[in-house]
């Protein structure tokens, strides 16, 4: 039976708006170091709530009208849809919720515990990579007397937690409790390709729940955000814990979210006895992982090299499965990493042709894995030519169109390992044909891979759109794909005609959305 994590309920898409300064209400222990340049926090002027009722009052039901953008047809507007969520104050009049619940937002009400009204909201801060959003009321004023939730620690395993929210089924407040029952670095289904450190508990979490608090002795202890689905797995959800919640909460203080830094290496398990006494490992110890790979342009790139051995991360021992002890608990030595920002620096003890030696990491984002993350914030990228379509290749591109060719999925397969992204900093498909008469006959060549235009090299989107834009116009135009003996040949003389009839029939308002491969400024569809 296949098993597969999901959120709890419907991924959706996001704008971010301007920010303010505020502060935050939170423990001192296990908070990760602050993001060179960020000013400290400082506490919130309002105590922890005191009540049951102060309590609830600090949760909010989150309403979300969003726009979700068309990958087919990237020249439309998109897709109008909607959801809830849960959220709870973190600091005067800011409260935490999922980055999934408030994804593509065109419009957010918030609604406070025992009080009809709806309040618009707006959203200040968005995470994708560890599902985690800061709104703001609109008006503070219905929220002037609400207590923020203070933050507590990671619980232990089978301590027991309530997990406080407005799932689907009813409209007003639910509880349910359950047991920590695992404590790992888990997926993160908003992207599905982040991994973080998650909390699973045996509690009863429903769509609606996404964004609420999980609360221990009153404290904040993680954030409700996905669950199991298959019938192997009732009652089982996840949280967000508190590290993660509060390295949010630290990378945003200066004004701006930086994403989380990589070491972008893969290890090894050294278990084997023979393969430790070939690398001059202790016998009778169980420290040391292996470095298999190191990417480059990745925070180890020119420091680490492959076969080196990994003894210690910041003076903590690595075990030879690559895990070490954070707060009582064995985790992934990435978990070190984690609570770091960028621009930080760590320190490896490593163990290099059997001698043993100090380095250290200047911390950084490992961008090229963003290819097969779901991706949100953004308006679809593509340029038309001909009535030919032309996209960057990445994982919701490869959802909409159902992409199966094989040059396609090697490249989005093997773009990391490979280092596919050293000589394609994008891949350029062909991914729809408006049939009109200058491209009759061009359906095999449907979700291939750009190579080359005239001979030139087409390595991203904005090459592609120069090569069909040239200063000086060609007789044809001589589009190669990657695989693919023939060409495509288009006659250049009929291709402004041909382009004016294809947006009329079609209705495809602007020929080319080019924005940047960098650009991660959001979209607003409205």
């Amino acid at each position: 039976m296949t098993i597969r994590i999901s959120l709890l309920k419907p991924a959706r898409l996001l704008t971010a708006l301007a920010l303010s300064s505020w502060t935050v209400t939170a423990q001192e222990s296990s908070e990760p170091e602050a993001k060179s340049g960020a000013p400290a926090a400082k506490s919130a002027p309002v105590g922890p709530p005191n009540t049951s009722r102060d309590l609830y009052e600090s949760i909010v039901e989150i309403e979300c009208a969003s726009l979700v953008p068309d990958y087919q047809q990237p020249w439309n507007g998109g897709r109008e849809t909607g959801g809830s969520g849960t959220g709870f104050m973190i600091a005067p009049n800011k409260f935490v919720t999922n980055a999934h619940v408030v994804a593509d937002n065109t419009r957010l009400l918030i609604k406070k515990y025992g009080d009809p009204e709806k309040y618009a909201a707006k959203l200040l801060h968005i995470a994708h990579d560890c599902d985690l959003a800061i709104l703001e009321c609109s008006d503070p004023i219905p929220f002037a007397d609400t207590k923020p939730l203070d933050i507590g620690d990671i619980p232990k395993l089978e301590s027991t937690v309530t997990v406080i929210g407005y799932p689907l089924g009813g409209r007003r407040l639910s509880t349910t409790r359950g047991v920590v029952s695992r404590i790992d670095f888990q997926p993160y289904s908003h992207t599905g390709a982040d991994l973080h450190l998650a909390i699973q508990i045996d509690a009863a979490i429903n769509p609606g729940n996404s964004g609420g608090p999980v609360l221990q002795d009153g404290k904040v202890v993680g954030v409700a955000f996905q669950g199991i689905s298959g019938a192997v797995a009732q009652n089982v959800g996840y949280m967000i814990p508190t590290p993660v919640l509060r390295r949010f909460l630290k990378d945003i203080e200066d004004g701006q979210y930086d994403r989380y830094v990589d070491l972008a290496i893969g290890d090894f398990d050294l278990i084997n006895p023979a393969q430790r006494l070939a690398l001059g490992l202790r016998q009778d110890s169980s420290v040391g992982t292996l470095v298999a790979s190191v990417s480059n342009s990745g925070s180890c790139d020119g420091v680490l090299e492959e076969g080196d051995v990994l003894l210690k991360i910041d003076g903590r021992e690595i075990a030879s499965n690559g895990y070490v002890e954070v707060d009582g608990e064995f985790v992934n030595m990435n978990e070190i990493v984690e609570r770091r920002f960028k621009g930080d620096k760590v320190e490896l003890d490593i163990l290099r042709d059997g001698q043993p030696k100090s380095v250290e990491i200047e911390l950084k984002p490992f961008d090229p894995y963003l290819i097969q993350a779901n991706t949100y914030d953004k308006r679809p990228r593509y340029a038309s030519f001909a009535g030919l379509t032309f996209q960057p290749l990445d994982r919701n591109l490869m959802t909409a169109h159902s992409i199966e060719t094989m040059a396609a999925r090697y490249l989005y397969t093997f773009y990391v390992q490979d280092e596919l992204f050293e000589e394609r900093p994008e891949i350029v498909v062909l991914t729809s044909i408006l049939p009109d008469a200058i491209n009759s006959n061009f359906g095999g060549f449907q979700h291939a891979v750009v190579d080359k235009i005239n001979d030139k090299k087409i390595k991203d989107l904005q090459d592609l759109y120069d090569a069909v834009h040239p200063a000086e116009t060609p007789e044809f135009y001589v589009i190669e794909f990657v695989g693919k003996g023939l060409p495509i040949v288009i006659e250049s003389a009929r291709v402004e005609a041909a382009n004016a009839r294809i947006r009329a029939t079609y209705e495809v308002g602007l020929d080319s959305y080019l924005g940047s491969a960098e650009d991660d400024t959001p979209v607003i569809f409205n």
